[in-house]
């Protein structure tokens, strides 16, 4: 047997004898046999380099070697979950599907492991690329350390498509977890506060031997690409099992709302004998046809939704109360507190809201508080023990009446529970919270810069808004504390690069309240430039799809303000984008001028959200429910009777799928 049919041979036995233990559980050889097979395969790979391959079973064990992370965009954008809490909003959930839908549908329930998320490329049954969930958009290129992972397979076995991507969670056990933290409270050093954060920390850590010492596990819930076996995604899932991935077991199917809840109810329980952590339920609509019709919001598919656990609850002290101001100047009270565990973290702040809860909880210094995590994220206070109060009870908590930063006299706007500081232009953690908006990742996404850095150039008078940035050179900032030369170039040369945002991110990272991602692509859409919106109207801006009352009238308090059109001004003279690129109206044109339509049904050709982007690139305005003004509806399959009923009763034009298209050619 030559060296070459010697290592393809122990590789094809060590994936299968990988692939039986920590996926299937079920070993059929000792460990020490394991062991001698993988020696003898690293010192064959050893002695001849030229059959190195990127995916042997040797890449499991790490390497020494430290690299840094490159950013990948992804191909499917890895959106977030929208979650609920309650089994009224699970309920209104399936009844929005089933309203939808018109058709009869299953859902697939799942446990949302608590983990960091994993997007993984394979292409000929090899794994090629693993990248992190990063924005949504873009992540970091951990793939080195993800071929560490035991139970994500290196090679596939089976009948798989050519090309897809899975998605999945990226987990630490409690048992490796609890193991971690001894070790490191051995050598003195910070323990990690939860699994979560031990898992994230491992797959970011530049030395992959750390990574494969961790004994980190992974379960894989999401299948894309363009040749799935099925229209279903359960059935993917299953079908993804044979290929080697480990998918859970306890994923099911349910085809009424009673069975989807006697899923949800079984799992708060016995999700607490899991060897993973765990954090609610993942409720999906089951077939990808659906799916698509269903589309997305801006922010999460309409066709699934994460019902989070109740929040575990403990009992702590409060000592005393503090206040945060933020960039829109909206005043936080924060409860600090004796430190306390909760979910897997300990807990010594928690949110007070406003100056409402303060006084419905009748808060004093020293009470004993039930604090909770609400959805087992952000802790928050929700009651007091008024029976533990003694003779030495503290004052009693009353919400500030002037700004803790710049002592300004604190204002509240009608039917608004926040109270805010009106010092926009001088109080600094408004300022410093609007720059640090500004360079964030989804605005003007600037490297180098971060909120310890944009705090260090504030407080040296380097900057005083987000147009000083432009101003910076390089020479002004690489002698600086903990900030070098190639810092330096980093931070100047990130800054010039900004320039190239589009104008939609450029208006998000102006930070106009209400503003926020989607708001900001709908104006862009709708003015050519800065100037055309600085000059616009409260009823222009009203008449633009989802741009009410609220956000139309911050929108022209903004741009009232002479500071706000001043900085603008200096914005535009950096060379920012503040104007439509050609590209970017490309594909516009002026046939649906005018004309209010309605979306309703199934369709076949597009989706629900893409039907409605081809409305506005053709100047229509999407609207939610029919009236006398709807030009007509665009109506698929399925199309819900109450609203056909109304249409025939007020003489609204019904125009089916293949018409539409033929109409905007």
């Amino acid at each position: 047997m030559t060296a070459k049919e010697k290592i393809d041979r122990l590789r094809a036995e060590l994936h299968q004898h990988n692939y039986n233990y920590y996926v299937l559980n079920a070993p059929e050889i000792s460990d020490k046999e394991f062991d001698d097979k993988m020696h003898e395969l690293q010192n064959l790979e050893k002695e001849h380099p030229e059959y190195q391959d990127e995916n042997s079973p040797t890449m499991r064990v790490g390497s020494d070697l430290n690299k840094n992370f490159t950013q990948v965009a992804h191909k499917y954008p890895m959106l977030s979950l929208g979650n609920t809490y309650s089994e009224n909003e699970v309920t209104d959930f399936y009844d929005r599907v089933k309203k939808t839908l018109n058709e009869d549908f299953e859902i697939c329930c799942e446990l949302k492991y608590d983990g960091t998320s994993i997007s993984l490329t394979y292409e000929d049954g090899k794994l090629i690329r693993a990248v992190t969930r990063g924005d949504g958009e873009k992540g970091d290129d951990v793939t080195d350390n993800v071929k560490t992972i035991r139970t994500i397979p290196l090679v596939l076995h089976g009948n798989y498509p050519r090309s897809f991507e899975i998605r999945g969670e990226i987990l630490m056990p409690w048992e490796s977890f609890e193991m971690l933290n001894r070790e490191r409270e051995a050598r003195e050093e910070p323990l990690f506060a939860n699994p979560r954060n031990a898992a994230s920390g491992t797959l970011k850590s530049q030395n992959s031997a750390v990574v494969a010492s961790r004994k980190l596990d992974a379960y894989l819930y999401y299948l894309l690409g363009e040749e799935l076996p099925c229209d279903g995604h359960y059935e993917n899932l299953q079908m993804a099992g044979s290929w080697g991935f480990k998918i859970s077991e306890h994923t099911k199917k349910a085809s009424s709302l009673e069975e989807v809840f006697e899923y949800i109810n079984y799992w708060d329980t016995e999700r607490k004998n899991l060897p993973v952590a765990t954090d609610g339920i993942v409720l999906k609509v089951n077939s990808l046809r659906q799916q698509k019709n269903l589309g997305f919001t801006a922010k999460s598919p309409r066709w699934a939704i994460a019902y989070k656990f109740q929040a575990e609850r403990a009992l702590t002290r409060l000592n005393k109360v503090s206040y945060q101001v933020g960039r829109t100047g909206a005043v936080t009270p924060v409860a600090n507190l004796d430190p306390v565990q909760l979910s897997g973290t300990v807990v010594k702040r928690a949110s007070l809201h406003n100056a409402d809860i303060i006084e419905g909880l009748d808060l004093h210094i020293g009470d004993m508080v039930y604090v909770e995590k609400g959805g087992e994220i952000i802790p928050k206070i929700t009651g007091v023990d008024k029976n533990a109060r003694g003779m030495l009870l503290g004052e009693k908590v009353r919400f500030i009446t002037h700004c803790p930063e710049c002592g300004n006299r604190l204002i509240r706007y009608e039917g608004e529970a926040a109270h805010y500081c009106p010092n926009e232009t001088a109080c600094p953690p408004q300022i410093k919270g609007r720059i640090e908006h500004f360079i964030s990742r989804k605005a003007m996404n600037i490297d180098g810069l971060g909120p310890e850095t944009v705090d260090m150039f504030y407080r040296l008078g380097l900057i005083k808004d987000t147009a000083d940035l432009y101003d910076l050179k390089a020479d002004d900032i690489k002698n600086l504390d903990r900030m070098g030369e190639k810092s330096a170039e980093n931070i100047i040369n990130g800054i010039a690069a900004s320039k190239e945002v589009p104008f939609e991110r450029v208006l998000f990272a102006l930070g106009i309240r209400f503003v926020g991602e989607t708001v900001a692509k709908k104006i862009a859409k709708s003015f050519t430039d800065i100037e055309e919106l600085i000059n616009t109207d409260l009823e222009n801006l009203k008449n633009i799809d989802e741009i009410g009352e609220k956000i139309a009238q911050s929108i022209i308090t903004y741009f009232s303000n002479p500071f706000n059109r001043e900085l603008v001004g200096r914005l535009k003279a950096a060379g920012l984008q503040l104007f439509r690129k050609e590209e970017d109206l490309s594909g516009y044109t002026d046939k649906l001028t005018g004309q209010s339509i309605v979306i309703s049904g199934v369709f076949t050709h597009h989706s629900r959200d893409e039907y409605k982007e081809l409305i506005e690139k053709n100047g229509g305005k999407n609207v939610g429910s029919i009236s006398a003004k709807t030009s007509f509806i665009l109506a698929g399959e399925n199309m819900g009777p109450a609203k056909l009923e109304k249409a025939q009763k007020l003489g609204v034009k019904i125009m089916s799928e293949d018409e539409f298209l033929t109409l905007i050619s």
